[in-house]
């Protein structure tokens, strides 16, 4: 038996916060690797002639399907295989299409390596979730996923001085061409970011893995028998068309598939026909589809998990409102820089400088203040970690009005950290409060679950939804402001959610125990 495959049975202590400091520096990497876009769109768009819509593709919709859809099986695979070990393979997958992502000459070879990236991201967050919620008492979860979420934002805010930099670099030193293999300075930045990350994998790889459940009482085995032929059967429910074969052995559940794809069809197509986008909307379509055909196989294989996630309504309601969060945040975190070039006509190296940095230690700050008020405002109210994320939305308003009506870079900049300490804080609540909702075992599927509304519902329209109208309106201001016409509908169903947390959380065992938890289902599942 190899070290990794010891338990660590300690809940808390040196090791589980050394282990969350790796988890930080993969987090940030990951988001290095994907938030290098920003910096890098306005080079992008000359070099291969994109709209701003297509920028927002790229970002957005391109990453974010693959990154949703996958997270779904890699999730439930968290929940039965080495958690570390498969952090490790998605750090190198998407190091490797990064670093290929600088070889692109077309906007078809990024988006192909953008989805590559997506995927191998997609088994990040999830096992590092599950593995958090073992390593951590209860008491202390919210801040542990607040610093692991932190990662996010000071990767996010190094991409954009290290992009800059190594952009700019690459250019002032190959002004005339003559460059090795003919790169542009957006093609080096993206080989120099994404080779590093092979290298670190095999550190991810050494983790020692926490018993499941622990923290909570009720530990079970890290490994479940036949993880990898459920992770085969959770990946044919996603890519079509292999969801008919998946949903066909159940009940009457492929004349439901069909008949939801008729529909999402219809309502693609006629997205698609209004907004001249057919990309965007069908690569949503597709990921709209998925969901549901997985959702179906999800509950004929694992009732209980079924049961707490998407059958509650309530938690559906829960997934939009925590979802449509991101909606502004990935918009924002994308647009900023762009912005600011174009606009105050900076340099790359400066707006990394004054907004990069900046941003990062602001953002990181907000996501831990933001989790250690969610602990305390939890123990005194159970509908706390929702206050925290209704602030979010509220308090970066004036600030974000002000910052992008301004004429002063220097005010800009200065606002742009206020908003990204304010915006970020309610990261770290979400992801608490999901793993509140479920028991022990069901933690990697929620931890995907978290991702799919993250990137579905912010990802995937957010960016998107700020080019498409800087494009029809020939405004990159009004494309920002626009973000905030979603507000309302967020506050709204994080309100609903605030009215019943402490019911779900209270019936949670009673309600799996109903829908079958203890009794093996037809595919081996294991409690």
């Amino acid at each position: 038996m190899t070290t990794n495959e010891r338990p660590q049975t300690t809940v808390g202590g040196a090791y589980a916060w050394y282990a969350l400091c790796v988890m930080f520096i993969v987090y940030a990497l990951n988001f290095i690797d994907r938030q290098i876009l920003s910096i890098l769109a306005e080079d992008i768009k000359r070099s291969l002639d994109l709209t701003d819509t297509q920028l927002g593709y790229l970002y957005g919709t391109a990453f974010a399907l693959f990154y949703a859809l996958f997270g779904i099986p890699l999730g439930r695979l968290a929940d039965s295989w080495y958690r570390g070990r498969l952090m490790a393979l998605g750090l190198a997958v998407w190091s490797a299409m990064t670093a290929s992502s600088g070889l692109s000459s077309s906007f078809a070879q990024l988006a192909t390596f953008r989805v590559g990236v997506g995927i191998g991201e997609a088994a990040a967050s999830p096992a590092a979730f599950s593995m958090l919620a073992d390593m951590f008492p209860k008491k202390s979860r919210a801040l542990a996923m607040s610093v692991y979420s932190a990662g996010l934002y000071f990767g996010m805010g190094l991409s954009l001085p290290i992009g800059g930099w190594l952009s700019s670099r690459w250019d002032r030193m190959y002004p005339n061409g003559g460059a090795p293999f003919d790169l542009a300075g957006w093609q080096a930045a993206f080989l120099a970011i994404g080779l590093p990350g092979l290298i670190i994998a095999l550190w991810v790889w050494s983790l020692r893995e926490p018993l499941r459940g622990a923290s909570d009482g009720q530990p079970a085995p890290i490994v479940q028998p036949g993880a990898w032929r459920s992770f085969g059967g959770e990946l044919a429910a996603i890519l079509p068309p292999l969801t008919f074969w998946s949903v066909a052995r159940f009940p009457g559940a492929l004349r439901t598939n069909l008949a939801a794809l008729a529909m999402i069809a219809l309502g693609i197509a006629t997205i698609a026909a209004l907004t001249g986008d057919t990309a965007q909307w069908i690569t949503y379509g597709v990921g709209v589809y998925a969901i549901f055909s997985w959702t179906q196989r999800l509950r004929f294989i694992d009732p209980p998990t079924h049961r707490l996630i998407w059958g509650t309504p309530l938690v559906l309601v829960a997934i939009l409102g925590f979802g449509s969060l991101s909606f502004f945040t990935y918009a924002y975190s994308f647009w900023v820089a762009p912005f600011a070039i174009r606009m105050f006509e900076v340099s790359k190296e400066t707006v990394g400088l004054t907004i990069g940095i900046p941003g990062a230690f602001a953002s990181a700050a907000g996501v831990i203040v933001g989790g250690r008020l969610s602990d305390a405002w939890k123990a005194r109210d159970p509908r706390g970690r929702i206050f925290v994320c209704m602030l979010a939305v509220i308090l970066p308003a004036p600030f974000f009005w002000i910052m992008f009506s301004s004429s002063s870079f220097t005010t800009y900049y200065v606002l742009a950290a206020v908003i990204y300490f304010l915006n970020s804080m309610w990261v770290g609540s979400t992801v608490a409060a999901y793993q509140d909702f479920v028991l022990p075992r069901m933690r990697g599927t929620v931890g995907a679950t978290y991702l799919l509304g993250a990137t579905m519902l912010g990802l995937a329209l957010g960016p998107y939804f700020t080019g498409k109208v800087a494009t029809v309106t020939g405004s990159l201001q009004i494309g920002a402001f626009s973000l905030y016409a979603v507000a309302p509908l967020t506050l709204l169903l994080l309100w609903i959610v605030s009215r019943h947390t402490a019911h779900l959380e209270a019936t949670k065992v009673e309600r799996a125990r109903a829908a079958g938890e203890g009794t093996p289902s037809p595919e081996g599942r294991g409690d």
